[in-house]
């Protein structure tokens, strides 16, 4: 099973490259392009790969769903239900851990969770709610 991470990823073009939520943004669009056609190829050889990459928004998850379509591959689509405080108290602690190379602030999770659409049946994934 092939587990691919975008923080991993993002790290290794060069780690200082991302200093904040707008390179963050930027460089994710570089690394779709490069990684889409590298999870595919591992699709089509018959590799089960696990994604952890973001999927707050339908286009992000279209992204995915292209990947596993255009290589008629199986997939799932893991939905946690977690309170935005909840995420924030887990955020805090990872922060407080320096368990992460990021350190994410309350404003910054505002931001980013501010785009957040939750998955829905008709974007045509096979969920799993948590």
């Amino acid at each position: 099973m092939q587990m691919l991470c975008k923080v991993n990823a993002t790290e290794a073009p060069d780690p200082g490259e991302i200093a904040s939520l707008a390179d963050y943004v930027r460089c994710t669009s570089r690394l779709r392009e490069v990684m889409g056609r590298h999870i595919e190829n591992l699709l089509r050889a018959g590799n089960p790969v696990v994604l952890d990459f973001p999927a707050n928004t339908r286009a992000s998850r279209q992204w995915m769903k292209t990947i596993f379509a255009n290589a008629n591959a199986a997939h799932r689509l893991y939905y946690l239900d977690v309170s935005d405080e909840e995420c924030k108290r887990r955020l805090r602690q990872r922060n407080e851990a320096s368990a992460h190379q990021f350190s994410t602030s309350d404003a910054e999770f505002d931001a980013i969770t501010a785009h957040f659409v939750p998955p829905s049946d008709d974007e045509g994934f096979t969920i799993v709610r948590a």
